[in-house]
């Protein structure tokens, strides 16, 4: 575990690809017991240690996690995560790799002056997969998402994509991406032709920008690119 950030109210960590954040039926050890015992440990902590879980990140992901230390911080944490689109929301940042092909035209595509490009999509989940569905139009049971991208790194096969998450939807940038005809690079589930060596997808949670929950300080934390040789090439 690579703790990012900490200090008495919060605590980001870096979650490697294959990491749960939260307990879940596969039984394996959760990123957020490991947190815990860290906390124990270090400030030699007696009893529980309290840790609040305000977002998670597919398993399959790369990036930054950001906890509640303290009762104080998680509803404050709570509420600005749900405010992802207004001034008090957690701006987030996403890096993802994509096969260097040809976008496929959204009616929803709109360029913004500062060179990215932002999609709105209708997503349905289907339970059963796992998966979401993207539409161009409302439709009964979806929910609007939106992001903004842009390309930002380029290779004989591959672009580097920056995301700018607006909301927050079940797989929503994986889910966005494939609709345009951009695969994230070993995401199977999601049209990618063929799946990683070590079982990742190639998409990182790059930058998170908040004001302190309790402090009020411009917080902005940015995550380590993943060693892997490709991503190393590819980032700016």
């Amino acid at each position: 575990m690579h703790v990012i950030y900490e200090d008495n109210h919060i605590i980001v960590v870096y979650k490697e690809s294959g990491e749960i954040v939260q307990g879940d039926k596969t039984g394996d050890v959760p990123l957020s017991d490991i947190v815990k015992k860290y906390i124990k440990e270090k400030y030699m902590k007696p009893g529980n240690v309290f840790l609040g879980v305000v977002h998670r990140l597919d398993r399959p992901v790369y990036g930054l996690v950001l906890f509640a230390r303290t009762s104080k911080a998680l509803p404050r944490l709570n509420r600005m995560f749900q405010n992802k689109e207004g001034e008090e929301g957690v701006r987030k940042t996403y890096w993802a790799i994509v096969a260097k092909t040809e976008e496929k035209a959204s009616k929803n595509a709109e360029l913004l002056p500062d060179g990215f490009t932002r999609l709105t999509h209708w997503l349905s989940r289907n339970e059963k997969q796992n998966k979401s569905y993207a539409y161009e139009h409302e439709r009964p049971g979806t929910k609007k998402a939106m992001l903004d991208y842009k390309v930002i790194g380029s290779s004989d096969k591959y672009m580097l994509v920056e995301i700018r998450l607006l909301t927050g939807r079940h797989h929503q940038i994986r889910c966005q991406l494939a609709k345009i005809g951009l695969p994230i690079k070993g995401d199977l589930k999601y049209g990618a032709p063929r799946s990683n060596p070590d079982g990742s997808i190639s998409l990182l949670s790059r930058k998170m920008e908040f004001t302190h929950p309790v402090s009020k300080k411009q917080i902005s934390i940015t995550a380590p690119v993943p060693e892997d040789k490709l991503w190393q090439i590819l980032a700016p």
